[in-house]
């Protein structure tokens, strides 16, 4: 495993992380506590160091996980990047999907209380990354989000600021790192082979001003480790079976089929240890965060760390 500091003023951590929303038991399928256990324990072996989550992921049950295994084991050097801003705590009912009336909530005193419950939850003193989850832009344009997180930086409850960007309006945002830069440490930012609109904007602000990014969807919700197919069908409770039409799904898999090349000329890596070192080969990517529900898979995410970034002048047309 190799590791690197996340932006200029961002803790050290994993180029390859562990993203605890599938573990969370909501909106990805089954799971089994027991072998998310296993799972998060694989990570750690593996000297992922890096542990991202949200308060929302499984409402709470993705930190309560995360508790459990650092509790046995000690917390040690890893980096808990946690999220707020999308309120279930007033949710009483559940739809059969697992979703509840979830909605987006950037008032300070929200984010401020939220971030007090995922304290509790982990049962730490102070949370290593709090991130603003993927709010709209008209909230963000408000002072009440960047101030919970600067009042919670000056009072020690968080030791850095950061923002996951909501997808696809990175031009409309980049605006805002202008204006928070002093503030943000890093940026969690949508990116992989097939989705690389962050290179036009994002990316170049993020390496102005030195602040970290961290890469999610690295896998494109699985599809680029190639285990999919147009036939393929998600159960009732897996978020992609609601929010991937079949055009869409028909569009990714013609984008795998132009990597083929690429592929052809790494014999001996997987699909998914191919994608994850793309995202870490743009030089303002510092670390990325794929999935996993079972040790095999993180085993075989961790490793695409000691391969190091492709070369960028070897990736095929996507046009």
């Amino acid at each position: 495993m190799k590791y690197q500091q996340l932006g200029e003023r961002g803790p050290l951590v994993s180029t390859i992380g562990f993203g605890a929303w599938a573990i969370g038991g909501m909106n990805w399928g089954a799971t089994d506590d027991e072998v998310s256990i296993q799972a998060l324990n694989a990570a750690l072996d593996a000297g992922v160091t890096l542990l991202d989550t949200a308060d929302v992921y499984g409402f709470g049950h993705s930190e309560e996980l995360i508790a459990r295994v650092l509790k046995a084991r000690g917390k040690g050097d890893v980096v808990i990047a946690t999220k707020a801003g999308n309120d279930f705590y007033n949710s009483s009912k559940q739809d059969d999907h697992g979703y509840g009336p979830i909605r987006q909530n950037a008032d300070k005193d929200y984010i401020i209380s939220a971030a007090e419950k995922s304290l509790k939850r982990l049962g730490v003193d102070a949370l290593d990354i709090l991130q603003l989850h993927s709010q709209d832009l008209e909230k963000l344009q408000q002072e009440d989000p960047w101030e919970a997180l600067y009042q919670l930086k000056k009072a020690g409850k968080i030791r850095h600021a950061g923002w996951s960007v909501q997808s696809f309006q990175e031009s409309a945002q980049a605006f805002l790192l202008d204006l928070h830069h002093e503030l943000l440490d890093c940026i969690q930012v949508r990116y992989n082979f097939l989705e690389r609109e962050a290179e036009k904007e994002l990316f170049p602000r993020a390496q102005k001003y030195g602040i970290g990014v961290i890469v999610r969807i690295p896998l494109l919700f699985g599809f680029l480790t190639g285990k999919f197919h147009q036939e393929s069908r998600f159960s009732e409770d897996d978020h992609r079976r609601m929010n991937l039409s079949p055009e869409k799904i028909a569009s990714y898999l013609q984008g795998m089929e132009k990597l083929a090349p690429l592929y052809d000329h790494y014999p001996g890596q997987s699909k998914t240890q191919m994608a994850l070192r793309f995202c870490l080969s743009h030089p303002a990517c510092h670390t990325a965060i794929p999935g996993a529900k079972t040790p095999q898979q993180v085993q075989e995410n961790a490793s695409a760390s000691d391969w190091g970034p492709l070369p960028l002048g070897e990736l095929p047309s996507l046009a």
